[in-house]
C-alpha cells in the first residue's frame, strides 16, 4: 500500500517539509513516485520513519541515525547505551536547574532577595519554605505569623548565614549533651532549650514558654519536624520536647 507525503506527515505528526528534508539528505527516500512525480511511501518506508522518529526522540543527530539504519556493522545497542548515558547526564543537569528555580521562587515568596547561588550557599539542601504553606494555613491570620513574615522579608544573606550558623552550633552542643547522657530535666538541657526559644524570638517572633511547649510537642508529633531534629541525633526530638517542658516549668 502506498501513501502520499501528506498522508505520511499526518500519520507521523511531522511536517511535509521535514519529510522532504529527510529525502533530500538520503535518510528517508520514498520507495516510489506517482506518474506526476509525487513521492509515494510504502509500508517499509513507514517502518523506517518510525525508527527515525524513535531515535530523534532520544536525541540522536540525523547523521548517526543514518549510520544506525544503513551500516550493517553498526551496533545499535552500543549507540543506545551511549545515548542513555548522555540523557541521564542531561536529566541530572535539568533537575539541578529545576531545583535552583524552585529555590529562587520559594525564597522570593519569603521576601529573601538573594541570587540562586546565594540561596544554595545559605540553605544547602534544606528548603527555606518547606513548611510555609502549612504555616500559612495554621497561623496565617495570627499576629505571630505576620511578624515572622515581616522579619524574614528583612533578612539579608548575612542574616540567614548567621542564623544557620547558630542552628548548627546549637545542634552540635545538644548532640554532645545527649552523648554525655545528661537528662532532659538537667540544667544544661534546659539552658539549651531556653537558647532555642530565644533563637526563635530573635529571628521570627516572640516565642513565649507556652508557644514553645506547643512547638516541642509538634517536633515529636509531626514526622517532618521530627525528621529534622532526628537528623541531628536520634532521639533528639523527644529529648528537646522534655527539655522545653522542664525549662517552661522552671520559668513559670
Amino acid at each position: 500500500m502506498e501513501h502520499s507525503v501528506g498522508q505520511v506527515a499526518g500519520y507521523a505528526g511531522v511536517t511535509v517539509r521535514t519529510l522532504h528534508h529527510y529525502d533530500g539528505i538520503g535518510l528517508l527516500s520514498p520507495g516510489g513516485r506517482s506518474h506526476a512525480g509525487h513521492r509515494r511511501y510504502d509500508d517499509a518506508d513507514l517502518d523506517r520513519l518510525q525508527q527515525i522518529l524513535f531515535h530523534r526522540e532520544l536525541g540522536f543527530p540525523l547523521d548517526e541515525i543514518a549510520a544506525l539504519l544503513d551500516d550493517p556493522d553498526a551496533d545499535p545497542q552500543e549507540h543506545l547505551r551511549r545515548r542513555h548515558a548522555l540523557l541521564s547526564h542531561r536529566i541530572a543537569e535539568l533537575q539541578r536547574m529545576a531545583t535552583a528555580v524552585e529555590t529562587a521562587m520559594e525564597a522570593r515568596k519569603m521576601g529573601i532577595d538573594l541570587t540562586p547561588e546565594e540561596k544554595f550557599e545559605v540553605f544547602g539542601d534544606k528548603d527555606p519554605e518547606q513548611y510555609a504553606d502549612e504555616a500559612g494555613r495554621r497561623w496565617g491570620g495570627s499576629d505571630t505569623y505576620a511578624e515572622s513574615q515581616r522579619r524574614a522579608a528583612r533578612c539579608t544573606k548575612e542574616d540567614w548565614q548567621r542564623m544557620q550558623a547558630e542552628v548548627t552550633s546549637w545542634g552540635e552542643r545538644y548532640d554532645a549533651l545527649m552523648e554525655a547522657g545528661e537528662p532532659a530535666t538537667g540544667e544544661r538541657a534546659m539552658d539549651l532549650a531556653e537558647e532555642h526559644r530565644l533563637h526563635i524570638t530573635t529571628w521570627f517572633y516572640d516565642c513565649t514558654t507556652e508557644i514553645h511547649r506547643g512547638l516541642g510537642a509538634m517536633y515529636v508529633a509531626d514526622p517532618r519536624f521530627k525528621a529534622f531534629y532526628e537528623s541531628m541525633r536520634p532521639g533528639l526530638a523527644e529529648h528537646l520536647r522534655d527539655a522545653i517542658d522542664a525549662n517552661a516549668e522552671r520559668q513559670e
